[in-house]
């Protein structure tokens, strides 16, 4: 693909939950991460499918990469509370937690992500689990409610959400001193 590509347009081919080029553009950025503002920009497309691949792109990237994110952190807050698009808002879910946030901007994300528990999706509200779970970790402060929220949606939430909860619990309440061992 030529340096010059434009990344909204390798983003553009296809229905609203289309792939496109998803693929094609991690590589990209991973290969010139300086060219992750182009990306950033296409978050806030008029063009939904444009915006949630974009975010799609964003959330495979930082999961080895999250640094990356951290010049837009405060514009990425801000699209976490405003985002309507389900595939959007899952991404922004399990992206967001993984920047450096302050004690307050922890608590910000937080509440927007407790009001995803309340989204029609299931892939948003099991998003929302992993978001506030990964949050914890960095705010310990909000650790108890955090667990007792994965305790009850291990038991009462949609399929998914009991599954991620279960996962979630073993890694929380795992004591830091007693590491898994390896096999």
């Amino acid at each position: 693909m030529p340096r010059s590509e434009n990344i909204r347009a390798m983003l553009l081919p296809g229905a609203r939950l289309a792939r496109a080029r998803v693929p094609e553009v991690v590589e990209l950025i991973r290969t010139q991460p300086k060219r992750i503002s182009s990306l950033i920009e296409c978050l806030w497309d008029d063009d939904a499918g444009i915006a949630n691949r974009a975010a799609d792109v964003l959330e495979r990237v930082t999961y080895h990469e999250p640094k990356l994110l951290q010049r837009w952190k405060e514009p990425l807050l801000g699209l976490l509370a405003e985002a309507a698009e389900n595939k959007l808002r899952w991404n922004l879910a399990l992206t967001i937690p993984r920047m450096t946030l302050t004690p307050d901007e922890c608590r910000r994300a937080a509440q927007i992500l407790y009001s995803y528990l309340e989204d029609k999706s299931s892939i948003v509200r099991t998003a929302a689990l992993q978001g506030l779970a990964d949050l914890a970790r960095q705010d310990p402060v909000s650790l108890p409610t955090v667990l007792d929220l994965l305790r009850m949606t291990g038991r009462s939430g949609t399929a998914a959400m009991r599954a991620r909860s279960r996962i979630l619990l073993k890694k929380l309440e795992r004591p830091a001193a007693n590491p898994p061992k390896k096999k």
